[in-house]
């Protein structure tokens, strides 16, 4: 009898969203991650392979179906109303159980809510089920060529003709624009008045003809997004969301629905990320002596469970603030900027660590834990433009939160 199967069977999913205190509602998904997790990869996967886009949709897949979707969600839509608190738990240990990233990530935590909060009948009805199955994997078309960060500046045109809306443009950063069934698009429905009063919000379904997609291949060998060109596309104006110009607000709103939890797996997958360093430092030889001998690599892994803690605290307080339903802060840019640039350092002095061993990656037989460290280290490299970019972020925090002038 092996392990798995001499553990007493984890609670069923609906036993785990009904348990009576947090305490029990931790304790039941993380014994369910640790029995499904392993069995759903079996011996397909190693661990390399569980961070790849045919495990990581299988997972999820598995995940939703089996009822662990729509977290926080009213009923009426199908979903789940778990508190703040027990979503910051199950993300938690999700992270702790080195689930891999989900592919849906903008379908359930941005698509979703803002469906709920701005949809008709009609849309709710069309899409959430869907999503709630995992069924239709969504994409986000914001970033232009010319309009990054600066997202008000966006040139797609959404020209309206009867009962369809013609749009042309190219959005570029689309992550799994490649794999997305739908598309949340933001475009330009008129250009009179403040530039943020002229955006719509459209629901664009990405096989539509006229829509073409092509990868960007990433530093990892890996192509997780991609340019969308879009050509006279046909867009019935029933997928139009919320009121023609009012695209901005709602952009707003989709931003801030994830406020609470949006950092927190990130955030425990690098303190279980510094657990492993700390163990490679331990375990490896530099120049006749284990690397964490070295002052100057303890001095390094102190500063890294130092920024660790603070984000940790950050994160705590971000979570206060949006279950005593306080408006957003600054602090969403602080803890990203925090974390994308102590997540950076970390696989820096790993890469220090481990010497010309890190060149390895996960094709090669001899790379240490399977090429991880290799892999992550490349994409880490992005972090710091993604989602906003460390100079963006330290405009937001200088002039919304220090008030200093532009």
């Amino acid at each position: 009898m092996n392990g798995l199967s001499a553990m007493a069977a984890a609670p069923s999913p609906a036993a785990i969203l009904a348990a009576p205190s947090d305490e029990a509602f931790r304790a039941g998904i993380k014994a369910w991650f640790a029995q499904e997790l392993p069995r759903l990869a079996g011996a397909r996967y190693g661990t390399a392979e569980m961070q790849r886009l045919a495990f990581r949709r299988e997972w999820e897949d598995h995940v939703c179906r089996s009822g662990l979707s729509g977290l926080g969600w009213s009923e009426a839509v199908g979903g789940r109303p778990l508190s703040l608190s027990r979503q910051a738990i199950y993300h938690q240990e999700y992270a702790r159980a080195k689930a891999p990233l989900a592919v849906n990530l903008i379908g359930h935590g941005i698509v979703g809510p803002t469906l709920i909060a701005f949809g008709s009948q009609e849309q709710k009805d069309r899409f959430i089920p869907k999503l709630l199955g995992n069924e239709e994997i969504w994409c986000q078309g914001y970033s232009e060529p010319n309009s990054g960060s600066d997202l008000a500046s966006l040139t797609t045109r959404a020209e309206r003709r009867g009962d369809v809306y013609i749009l042309n443009g190219q959005k570029i950063w689309t992550s799994f624009s490649h794999l997305g069934d739908w598309c949340f698009l933001l475009a330009r429905t008129s250009s009179e008045g403040p530039r943020q009063r002229g955006i719509s919000v459209f629901l664009v379904d990405m096989r539509l003809p006229g829509i073409r997609v092509r990868p960007i291949r990433q530093i990892t060998g890996e192509a997780d997004y991609g340019e969308v060109f879009l050509d006279d596309v046909e867009v019935p104006v029933s997928c139009r969301l919320g009121e023609e110009n009012a695209g901005w607000g709602i952009a707003m709103a989709a931003a801030n629905f994830e406020r609470g939890t949006y950092f927190i797996p990130r955030i425990v997958r690098l303190q279980t990320e510094l657990e492993d360093l700390v163990r490679l430092a331990a375990t490896t030889q530099r120049d006749g002596r284990k690397a964490i001998e070295d002052p100057l690599i303890r001095e390094a892994i102190a500063r890294l469970l130092c920024d660790a803690h603070a984000l940790r605290l950050h994160a705590d307080r971000m979570l206060k603030q949006a279950e005593d339903g306080v408006p957003p802060g600054v602090e969403g840019s602080a803890v990203k900027l925090l974390w994308s640039e102590t997540h950076q350092r970390l696989f820096d002095l790993a890469m220090d660590i481990m010497g010309p061993a890190f060149q390895y990656g996960p094709q090669e037989k001899l790379a240490p834990a399977e090429g991880l460290w290799h892999r992550d280290y490349l994409w880490t490299r992005a972090e710091t433009i993604l989602a906003g970019t460390s100079e963006i972020q330290r405009n937001i925090i200088a002039e919304r939160g220090l008030e200093l002038p532009r």
